[in-house]
């Protein structure tokens, strides 16, 4: 697909000059995230849910059960709003007006469709690698029972924008502010801990490597 158009919803209108409209930021927002803020509006009423997400394409993928009224009204059409941001940092300024964060973030607007039955079950593996890299080959099958108790969601990423603020500056010159106060940058991260092996588990069972890639990618990104 092209780069990203500017629409009504998508012209970012503060900080405007941080736009991204490149589909290859959009990319790399979405592909070192794990989660994103699902928002629609139920009975006049904003609900935002947090939501696992893996991209396929052009399109967003994420997944509920289909016993569930948020993802219901989705699958009915109702539109969407997808948000996914990566704190970078605390900009501390020389006042708290022109204090501030660092981030990179994208936004979402769409409709989303249902993934059919005969797609859910290579849609749901996709998720799976993005979420935990290699897991599926730790572990059993999807039960035909699973897969039917679970809606998939695509979401087309046709209409979005992306904002990334990560190169700006804390302060400009000549600003009339006192320099003897400190002004800088606390640059934050998402790291991963030891793996926790579940108390159930037969001793001695060893760390698949499916976690430790997971580890490494968060580490490699700083982000989740």
């Amino acid at each position: 697909m092209t780069d990203l158009p500017l629409t009504a919803l998508t012209r970012v209108r503060r900080g405007a000059h941080h736009q991204r409209t490149d589909r290859a930021a959009l990319y790399d927002v979405i592909d070192t995230a794990l989660y994103a803020t699902l928002a629609i509006v139920r009975d006049d009423r904003p609900v935002a849910l947090p939501v696992g997400i893996g991209r396929d394409g052009d399109d967003l993928l994420v997944h509920g059960s289909t016993g569930s009224d948020f993802f219901r009204r989705i699958a009915a059409g109702t539109p969407v709003s997808l948000t996914i941001t990566h704190l970078m940092g605390l900009k501390y300024a020389r006042s708290l007006f022109d204090s501030s964060m660092r981030y990179r973030c994208a936004v979402v607007h769409a409709v989303a469709s249902v993934i059919p039955s005969e797609g859910k079950e290579a849609a749901l593996l996709t998720l799976s690698e993005h979420l935990m890299p290699g897991r599926s080959e730790d572990v059993r099958p999807m039960t035909a029972r699973e897969i039917a108790a679970t809606m998939v969601l695509r979401i087309p990423l046709a209409e979005a924008s992306v904002k990334d603020n990560a190169g700006s500056l804390v302060e400009v010159d000549d600003d009339g502010e006192d320099r003897a106060v400190w002004a800088g940058m606390l640059p934050l991260r998402v790291v991963a801990g030891d793996p926790v092996t579940s108390p159930q588990t037969v001793a001695g069972t060893p760390v698949p490597e499916s976690v430790r890639r997971a580890a490494r990618r968060v580490e490699a990104s700083g982000t989740a």
